[in-house]
C-alpha cells in the first residue's frame, strides 16, 4: 500500500471502531430502533448527496430486491442487534465481540457455497469459540440475564454480518458499488421505520445524542462505506479485510479515552484469540465480503 492507502485503511478502521463508541452514547437514551433509524437514514442522504454532486448514476430500481434483502441482513438487522446489546456491555466489548464477524461467515461460506473447512480454517473456527469463552468467562461483568442477552445479540449481529457477505459474493457480483452502498442504507431505514416510529423516547435527546448519531451516520456509516469502496477498488478486497484485525484496537482505544471504559487483560487475551482464529480461518477470501464492523 502507498502512505495514502495506508492512512485510508487506518482512517477506515478509526471509524468503524468509533461507531462503538457513537452507539454506546445514542442507544441508552434513543433505544436501538430509532438510534439506528436515525444512522441510516441520514447516511443514506448523505450517499445521495455525493452521489449527486459526483453525477455518479444510481441503479436503484434495477436491484432493488437484492440492495432489500442485503438492507435487513447488512445493516438493519445487524445493526439494531448491536445497539440493543450496548445497552448492556461496554464499547470495547462489544467491538472485540464483532471481530467473530469473519468466524461466522467461513462457517457459513462452507454449508451455503459449500466451500471446503480444511484443518486450518477448522482449528481457527475452534480458536475463535475459545477465544469468545476466554473473553465472556475472564470478565468481571456479571452474567446475569441482561449481559447474556447483550453478549448473543452482538453474536447474532456478526452472523447476519457474515450471512450478508456470503449474500453479497453470491447475488452483488454486478451492483455498483454506490448504488450498493446506497440502497442498503435505504432499504434499511424502510425496514426500521416503523419498530422506531413504535419505540420513541418520552422526552428530547440531550444534545451529545444527537451528535453520536450524526457522527454515526455521517462518519462511522456514508465516509466509511466511501473509503472502503475506494480501498477495494485501488488495493484490492483482500488487503482491504485486514481492517478486520484494527477495528478492535481502535474500538477498545475510544472506549477507554472518551467513556473511561477498562480494558481487562482477559478482553486483550480474548481479542488475541479471535484475531488469531480470524486470520486463520481467512485461508480463503470471499471478493464481496463485508468486513467486521458495526
Amino acid at each position: 500500500m502507498s502512505p495514502k492507502q495506508l492512512f485510508m485503511l487506518l482512517l477506515l478502521a478509526a471509524l468503524w471502531g468509533a461507531s462503538f463508541l457513537f452507539i454506546r452514547v445514542a442507544a441508552p437514551a434513543l433505544g436501538p430502533f430509532l438510534t439506528i433509524e436515525g444512522r441510516v437514514v441520514l447516511a443514506t442522504l448523505c450517499l445521495m448527496i455525493f452521489a449527486f454532486i459526483g453525477k455518479k448514476p444510481l441503479s436503484l430500481k434495477a436491484y432493488w430486491p437484492k440492495l432489500a434483502m442485503m438492507g435487513l441482513l447488512n445493516a438493519a438487522i445487524p445493526f439494531t442487534l448491536i445497539a440493543n446489546a450496548q445497552l448492556h456491555i461496554s464499547a470495547s466489548f462489544a467491538s472485540i465481540l464483532n471481530a467473530t464477524t469473519p468466524l461466522f461467515a467461513a462457517l457459513i461460506a462452507s454449508f451455503w457455497l459449500k466451500e471446503k473447512l480444511s484443518f486450518k480454517r477448522s482449528f481457527g473456527l475452534f480458536l475463535g469459540v475459545l477465544g469468545v469463552a476466554i473473553l465472556v468467562g475472564w470478565s468481571p461483568m456479571p452474567l446475569d440475564k441482561a449481559t447474556l442477552i447483550a453478549l448473543f445479540s452482538m453474536l447474532g449481529a456478526t452472523f447476519f454480518y457474515g450471512l450478508a457477505g456470503v449474500y453479497a459474493k453470491q447475488k452483488l457480483k454486478h451492483v455498483p458499488t454506490l448504488t450498493a452502498a446506497t440502497g442498503q442504507q435505504l432499504a434499511a431505514s424502510l425496514w426500521l421505520l416503523i419498530p422506531s416510529t413504535l419505540n420513541m423516547p418520552e422526552k428530547a435527546p440531550a444534545m451529545p445524542v444527537i451528535f453520536a448519531v450524526v457522527a454515526l451516520a455521517v462518519l462511522c456509516t456514508a465516509l466509511a462505506y466511501l473509503l472502503y469502496f475506494s480501498l477495494i477498488s485501488s488495493v484490492g478486497p483482500t488487503k482491504t479485510l485486514t481492517v478486520t484485525y484494527l477495528i478492535p484496537l481502535f474500538g477498545a482505544t475510544w472506549g477507554v479515552l472518551f467513556l473511561k471504559e477498562t480494558v481487562t487483560l482477559g478482553m486483550l487475551v480474548g481479542l488475541v484469540v479471535i484475531l488469531s482464529s480470524v486470520f486463520l480461518v481467512n485461508e480463503v477470501k470471499l471478493k464481496r465480503l463485508r468486513p467486521a464492523r458495526a
